[in-house]
């Protein structure tokens, strides 16, 4: 959710290049497809990773592991994880909580899930978090909604915290609350 409007913009560029601009520190994720034990991609996302079934909407058994432990197997249409940033964008359209940015957390959240106890979890951003599936069909991984990675069966998706953050311009005098507020429509009646 960007926290300038249409009419913010032009004032808030000339602050920019003025230097008189506040700015909010962000977490990136690292996301890394491995192929028979070899690492074959390697990708940054502000928001999110996105792994999920091919071009036909369909359940994909997914295998969750964090740190090395098992967590669980999701039969889901997919699932994303992301970062605080990203938690405001599909994660929280697919039913998965907001995390204010400064936490150091990411949201793992299964995408339509078969079973209805398969909830949204939230991780340390220092975890290691591994899927795996070894179904026949297509499988993608989407960074951001931009980058698409096509994925073979038995392949490994690595998602961490990336070695390096971004720095995003906001608006002065407005809190990320406000932002929240005027964006979601919250206590309006």
């Amino acid at each position: 959710m960007t926290s300038v409007t249409r009419e913010e913009l032009y004032p808030l560029l000339e602050q920019v290049l003025a230097g008189q601009h506040h700015v909010s520190e962000r977490v990136m994720l690292q996301a890394e497809v491995f192929r028979a034990g070899k690492r074959i991609e390697t990708h940054r996302a502000l928001n999110d990773a996105v792994l999920n079934k091919g071009p036909v909407a369909r359940m994909i058994d997914l295998d969750l592991r964090i740190d090395g432990d098992f967590v669980s197997k999701y039969r889901a249409d997919g699932l994303i994880v992301s970062t605080p940033t990203g938690s405001t964008a599909y994660s929280l359209s697919a039913g998965g909580p907001i995390i204010h940015p400064v936490v150091a957390a990411f949201v793992i959240t299964p995408i339509c899930p078969h079973t209805l106890s398969d909830r949204p979890l939230v991780v340390p951003d220092t975890a290691v978090i591994e899927v795996e599936w070894a179904e026949g069909e297509a499988a993608y991984v989407t960074l951001d909604g931009q980058i698409g990675i096509d994925l073979k069966p038995s392949d490994r998706v690595r998602v961490t915290k990336a070695p390096e953050t971004i720095f995003l311009v906001r608006a002065p005098r407005k809190t990320y609350y406000e932002v929240l507020r005027n964006k979601l429509g919250w206590g309006e009646h």
